[in-house]
């Protein structure tokens, strides 16, 4: 098989690395890590569980910032990974070659038609967890990173990718999350400056019915979106009420 430059120097430069793993998830293979991988990967799928859920948080005021920044994020790792990088990079999947081959047979999993390098799994995973945790918090810290290492782990373990592959999936899905959270935090601060007009009065203020405050409870509202109360009016401010309120405006 001929490689691309790219993809022959990430086989050479890592193989060390990539088959120390590897071993190791052949070594514990077994039907209820099978499964689990296998669900994993099917939750993790195109990202799509990060799209769905960015598109029901920008359903309602509070959480629209959140929402933005997420799909931002999902979709900006998506474009990197899986547009450029795949393609120009050429990487095969580790199934192609022994003993990997191998090993693929023996855990079972399903045959994967694309390029390895990077993982558009963990690429998404690390972007949607890492936009939630930008935008919400250290609460988020923890299930970002045991969400992202299952992910990795299990992308792994079905011999679907290289061990490089998920890590480099993992740098792309961080840095993706950073730029959607800086061009979201620009997004809005365009909107509080035009709050008065009516399509960023729109886009601030619509929301579907909070339903018993379900964002709060799951932790999706951070304290900057928090509503102010008006000492002299005792009602929500103008600014306030669109969700919106940094350090900016206290």
């Amino acid at each position: 098989m001929v490689l691309s430059a790219g993809a022959d120097f990430l086989n050479s430069f890592f193989a060390g690395f990539d088959k120390l793993f590897l071993s190791f998830y052949h070594s514990i293979c077994c039907s209820p890590l099978t499964i689990l991988s296998k669900l994993i990967t099917f939750i993790g799928e195109k990202g799509l569980v990060f799209f769905i859920a960015a598109l029901i948080l920008m359903c309602f005021s509070k959480t629209r910032r959140t929402g933005i920044c997420l799909f931002g994020a999902v979709a900006c790792g998506a474009l990197i990974t899986n547009i450029i990088l795949k393609d120009l990079i050429a990487r095969p999947r580790p199934f192609m070659f022994e003993p990997y081959s191998e090993w693929y047979l023996a855990v079972g999993a399903p045959f994967e038609d694309d390029f390895s390098f990077p993982s558009g799994h963990v690429t998404a995973a690390a972007a949607g967890m890492m936009a939630l945790r930008l935008r919400n918090g250290k609460k988020w810290t923890v299930p970002a990173i045991i969400w992202v290492l299952l992910t990795c782990m299990a992308r792994n373990y079905l011999m679907a990718h290289y061990p490089s592959d998920v890590l480099f999936g993992a740098l792309i899905g961080i840095v993706s999350a950073v730029i959607a959270y800086f061009i979201t935090e620009l997004i809005f601060r365009i909107l509080r400056v035009n709050r008065r007009k009516p399509w960023a009065e729109f886009i601030l203020n619509w929301s579907l019915p909070d339903f018993g405050g379900i964002p709060s409870k799951l932790g999706l509202i951070s304290e900057a979106e928090e509503p102010v109360r008006s000492v002299r009016a005792g009602k929500t401010s103008s600014r306030a009420s669109t969700g919106y309120v940094g350090k900016h405006s206290r």
